[in-house]
């Protein structure tokens, strides 16, 4: 349903987590909420009070292993149920990856689909946070996009995560959930308190303009907006377009194609390793598409390819600044 002119509720993002997992959990008596530590509301709050609405049967602690709790969704999803699995940090999130890249993602296809795990959704607290060290900062969502089957998405404001988490969580394939830590609390919005879903596979255009695409997903979405009006502000006359990509994979090819071959430049930015990072699949794929348009080479923003450093972490991380350099590399080459 559209939530357009409807109630709305000031809440930061991880009370939109909460609340787009307590309408899943009113709407679907099949859904099931777990994960380390859940029944008390997690170490981000983002499952408080669910245990006691619900029931513990309902919002329930696992111990303490990934693979375990990805396996059990795996299960819990192919007899039917809808299975709603918090993996603490994304950092952890690889002693699950066999369950996730190879019984998740292949289960419909292995069976010839007569069986699938589409009621599978895999929520993770992702990316920097300002003092996570390289345990708790990082941005893993490219190694999933490796795997068909699976979908992957990361929401930037809380309006977007209600939406598309309930999305996600109806949607008939597995999807993992990538909620970026940073913002939890930093961001807040007036979100609708109605049932709402935002559409997966559908960037936004969050700014319009014409001569140069800038591409990002998650928290670098603000740092990008700040670029840009400094790009702006130094550069009288530009105009630059900002897309969310909010599905990482599968991403939204025909809007950035679009974009780019009005602007004839493209700049991605996310935190993860440049080397074999999502901004790399989208500047190939633009490159088929936007040959013959492009006026300056593809611009990537990104982590070094590095583990994320402690006391660096401000030197990592996609900055205002770099993004500024790389948006002035576009547009003067």
């Amino acid at each position: 349903m559209s939530a357009n002119n409807s109630e709305t509720k000031k809440m930061n993002l991880f009370q939109a987590v909460n609340d787009a997992m307590s309408i899943a959990l009113t709407t679907d008596e099949r859904a099931v909420v777990f994960g380390e530590d859940v029944s008390f509301g997690g170490v981000f709050r983002a499952t408080s009070g669910l245990a006691e609405q619900f029931g513990r049967d309902r919002v329930f602690n696992t111990p303490l292993t990934e693979q375990g709790i990805a396996g059990f969704a795996v299960g819990m999803a192919s007899v039917g149920h809808t299975a709603i699995a918090e993996i603490q940090f994304a950092d952890y999130i690889f002693p699950a990856f066999d369950q996730l890249v190879n019984e998740a993602a292949k289960f419909r296809y292995r069976s010839g689909n007569q069986f699938n795990v589409g009621g599978l959704t895999i929520r993770s607290p992702s990316s920097a946070v300002g003092h996570g060290g390289h345990y708790h900062s990082q941005s893993p969502e490219a190694f999933f996009t490796h795997a068909p089957g699976l979908k992957v998405v990361t929401p930037r404001s809380p309006i977007q995560a209600k939406g598309l988490l309930l999305a996600s969580i109806r949607d008939r394939n597995p999807v993992i959930f990538f909620e970026p830590k940073i913002l939890y609390r930093a961001a807040v919005e007036e979100v609708p308190v109605a049932d709402y879903e935002l559409p997966l596979g559908k960037a936004e255009v969050i700014k319009k303009g014409k001569d140069v695409t800038i591409v990002g997903y998650g928290s670098q979405i603000y740092t990008l907006e700040n670029a840009i009006q400094l790009a702006e502000k130094k550069m009288p006359g530009l105009s630059c377009e900002l897309i969310d990509l909010r599905t990482i994979m599968p991403w939204d090819v025909e809007t950035v194609v679009e974009s780019v071959k009005k602007t004839g430049r493209l700049v991605v930015a996310h935190e993860a390793p440049k080397t074999a990072g999502v901004g790399a699949e989208i500047a190939a794929t633009v490159m088929e598409n936007c040959f013959l348009n492009l006026e300056a080479p593809i611009q990537r923003v990104c982590g070094w390819d590095t583990p994320f450093p402690l006391v660096f972490e401000k030197f990592y991380v996609p900055s205002m600044i770099r993004c500024y350099d790389a948006i002035k590399t576009a547009v003067n080459y």
